[in-house]
């Protein structure tokens, strides 16, 4: 797309003019960000209109994504990429006075998501439309995100993330598509004549779902897809008659209620009311967004749902929208007075579910007290489809008690909403080959065995043009001078790129854009932490969500085990490294937290003591988001991704490491192990137990104690928790549940639940071979251009691709 740059100057002048009052001469930075994005969409808008008329006077089948979160980051760099007209736009604003990298500054990351979840949700829906593939998202528009972060003496402070402030540009509210969703009550039973039995919810409250439209640009095509979020109200948000009557509060509490729906992504669910909020999150979004989707089928199709799943498929992204199965049922029947049998057809085909997790007490349940309390008739409704599977399950496996209990979908006083999902959708998902075997032969085994026609794979994939087109501009001009650009939308031509990982000239110029990388990024950590790092040195970087899975403790153990062995001797040869982690724990994740004290306490410790020489830094980057990702993966050399063996479930991190030169130091997990096939053992360092040899020691048991006392230099540093060398001003038992967690076992845990100290050893050797590798500089630079090279299967293009033909049934569908 080409603009006329005159005519966007006009807009911007006009959209300062009639939005702020203001003049070029003293408009401000985020005013001429917001004029700037109004021009923009003039752009988008006729090709989102276009879409909508193609897609609808076709009639094609489209998909649609639900998702409790979406981790969209910066909007402004995304969509000029996606229309190629990005240096147009930055040479418009360079003609008024204004830089375009500050402008963009000014833009706050969508507070929409957390972690890989979201984040693998908004690659999927830049991929939809860069396929020009019908398929949109639908979510929560959450005002105040998850929390920003903030580190104070070295704990986490959550506080509100106010991405809202000045609004968005972007989202258009459409206040006449607004919906009403039910909560609590009772259902009435009504019989009709010929004895049919109509469902009724009475006494129920009302909350009504807003949506706001946000445009999903492909990328040098016309195709401009919706992200729907809703937004939660009360129908009666001011009562004037307690107002007068000087009940204040009361006057408003309804408002404040529906309004707690869409204020924050994953409120805290360690207590009753805030497990409530979760699930009333949960039923908001998906029965909005159904009967969204039943609203506009029927202004096509009236009454005949014969059509229904041949046009629309719902792909569930994890248990958080599982409730979508109770709801179509719902929908169907006591909406659209359906039987029970052609109801469950319809939503049979129609919905699928994605698992993102490994581990049986991260699979979703809900007690079924709150649940019937919140939810009766969606309730009820899970309750006939558990009866009717109870029913197959003693025909398939009569006397088998004990199976039939584990499967049950309501069961010792929970619904468990992955069993639901598995029971109520046609297709099932795993994200990563070995995920998938586990699911098959482990977590869901049961499942498999009953259903094997269901189940799949679909490996995680991150889209290139955010993770390496856009946040390393450099390098793709250079990948764009050697190969050409087709690997934009076709990731696979990366390959062509091995042919020069020979060529000095080309390694060169490799490693000055990685060079200028680490020292914009290095200028970011001087900024904002106060501490000068040396670009020269090993960026060893961790950079996720903090759980014990993750292992970050065993990260910043060998970093203490590193600084005990420069204090026993100031001379040894260590090539200088910087370790830097970035990582939000979850509000109520107590020990999470203490895992990033601990990090911050050491990195203070080393970071302010003289006989380090340089040859150590550890830096906590505080609140991790899309915006600091793009600066970190560009700059980064090493990239950690230690989980235990067998509990990730994919990873996208890893992929984006890989796409912009970092290798990968992991285990035997998630996605790792394709990468390491696509890289090659040589181009990555591997170490630590395989999943099969975990699974081992769950069933025959485990001793840190053997090993804690095998090995001096891990006793030490385990003491080190204890004994007042990190941290002395707070005392010595700061640390000690992480002591405890270790060797003792916490919370009902058995010791070392995770192998910290079981992979400790081979994770010090891997950081050895490390730091030997990277003093040959043309191999390690050799090895990085490799793992660009051989990244192209790891592109969310591919995945989307996968589900389309696999499990969507959707079809290329260009808007001309």
């Amino acid at each position: 797309m080409k603009i006329d740059k005159k005519k966007f100057k006009e807009e911007i002048i006009q959209k300062l003019k009639m939005r702020f009052g203001k003049t070029l001469e003293n408009a401000s930075k985020r005013e001429i960000f917001d004029a700037t994005c109004y021009a923009t969409m003039m752009y988008i808008g006729d090709n989102w209109v276009e879409t909508r008329e193609t897609y609808e006077k076709s009639n094609v089948k489209q998909a649609y994504y639900l998702s409790a979160e979406y981790l969209m980051g910066r909007a402004l760099g995304n969509n000029l990429v996606n229309l190629l007209i990005q240096e147009d736009v930055a040479a418009v604003l360079k003609d008024i006075g204004f830089d375009y990298n500050e402008i963009e500054d000014t833009e706050f990351d969508a507070g929409l998501g957390n972690g890989g979840l979201g984040r693998l949700a908004a690659c999927f829906l830049d991929s939809l439309a860069t396929l020009e593939l019908p398929g949109h998202g639908y979510g929560i528009r959450y005002r105040y995100g998850m929390f920003e972060q903030k580190i104070i003496n070295g704990y986490q402070v959550e506080y509100p993330d106010r991405w809202l402030r000045f609004g968005d540009p972007w989202s258009i509210r459409c206040d006449d598509d607004a919906v009403d969703v039910h909560f609590g009550g009772h259902v009435e039973i009504i019989p009709d004549e010929k004895g049919r039995s109509h469902f009724n919810m009475v006494d129920s409250e009302v909350i009504r779902a807003t949506p706001y439209d946000t445009p999903v640009v492909g990328f040098g095509v016309k195709t401009v897809n919706t992200l729907r979020l809703w937004d939660a109200n009360s129908p009666e948000d001011f009562d004037l008659q307690l107002f007068n009557d000087g009940q204040y509060l009361k006057a408003v509490e309804k408002a404040n209620i529906a309004k707690d729906i869409s204020r924050v992504l994953y409120p805290n669910d360690h207590t009753e009311p805030g497990k409530r909020l979760r699930l009333r999150q949960q039923y908001f979004f998906v029965s909005a967004s159904l009967q969204d989707l039943i609203r506009k089928y029927k202004k096509r199709h009236g009454d005949d749902f014969t059509k229904f799943s041949d046009e629309i498929a719902i792909q569930m992204n994890d248990t958080h929208p599982v409730v979508a199965v109770p709801e179509l049922m719902r929908l169907l029947m006591d909406v659209q007075g359906m039987e029970w049998d052609e109801a469950w057809g319809i939503m049979n085909k129609t919905c699928a579910f994605t698992n993102h997790t490994i581990m049986i007490e991260a699979l979703e349940k809900w007690d079924v007290t709150l649940f019937c309390n919140l939810l009766p008739r969606i309730y009820q409704i899970i309750e006939e489809i558990n009866r009717r599977l109870t029913d197959k399950l003693r025909k398939k496996y009569p006397n088998d008690y004990a199976r039939h209990q584990r499967m049950a979908i309501i069961g010792n006083g929970v619904i468990n909403m992955a069993a639901l999902a598995i029971e109520g959708g046609h297709k099932v998902n795993g994200v990563a080959a070995l995920h998938t075997d586990i699911l098959k032969q482990d977590t869901l085994k049961d499942w498999f065995e009953l259903y094997p026609e269901k189940f799949c794979n679909k490996t995680n994939g991150v889209t290139q043009r955010r993770w390496l087109l856009k946040s390393n501009p450099e390098l793709a001009k250079l990948i764009n001078e050697k190969i050409g650009g087709e690997w934009i939308t076709d990731m696979s031509k990366l390959k062509k790129l091995e042919e020069f990982a020979d060529d000095k000239d080309f390694r060169k110029k490799f490693w000055d854009i990685k060079l200028d990388s680490k020292k914009r990024l290095a200028e970011y950590i001087k900024r904002n932490n106060g501490i000068i790092v040396d670009p020269e040195s090993i960026f060893d970087v961790q950079v996720k969500r903090l759980h014990e899975y993750k292992r970050q403790l065993l990260n910043v153990m060998h970093i203490m085990y590193l600084y005990n062995k420069i204090k026993a001797n100031p001379k040894i040869d260590i090539h200088p490294r910087t370790f830097i982690f970035s990582a939000k724990a979850a509000s109520g994740y107590r020990r999470a937290k203490l895992i990033i004290k601990l990090i911050n306490s050491v990195a203070e410790k080393i970071n302010n003591d003289p006989a380090v020489n340089g040859k150590l830094k550890v830096v906590f980057l505080a609140n991790y988001r899309v915006s600091l990702a793009e600066m970190i993966f560009p700059a980064s050399d090493v990239s950690e991704q230690i989980s235990t063996a067998g509990k990730e479930a994919s990873g996208t991190g890893n992929m984006k490491f890989m796409m912009n030169g970092a290798l990968t130091l992991g285990t035997m997990d998630g996605a790792n192990i394709e990468i390491v096939e696509e890289a090659g053992q040589d181009n990555a360092f591997i170490f630590g137990l395989l999943a099969e040899e975990v699974a081992k020691l769950n069933d025959n048991g485990y001793n840190p104690w053997e090993i804690y006392n095998a090995n001096a230099e891990l006793h030490k540093v385990i003491d080190q928790l204890v004994d007042g060398t990190y941290n002395p001003r707070e005392g010595h038992e700061i640390f000690r549940e992480l002591y405890d967690y270790l060797m003792n076992g916490v919370d009902g845990n058995r010791a070392d639940q995770y192998y910290v100290l079981k992979d400790f050893a081979e994770y010090v050797k891997a950081q050895e071979k490390i730091d030997k590798n990277f003093r040959d500089k043309d191999s390690w630079i050799k090895k990085a251009i490799i793992n660009v090279a051989r990244s192209g299967r790891f592109s969310s293009d591919r995945t989307i691709l996968e589900y389309a033909k696999e499990i969507w049934n959707i079809k290329k569908t260009p808007v001309k």
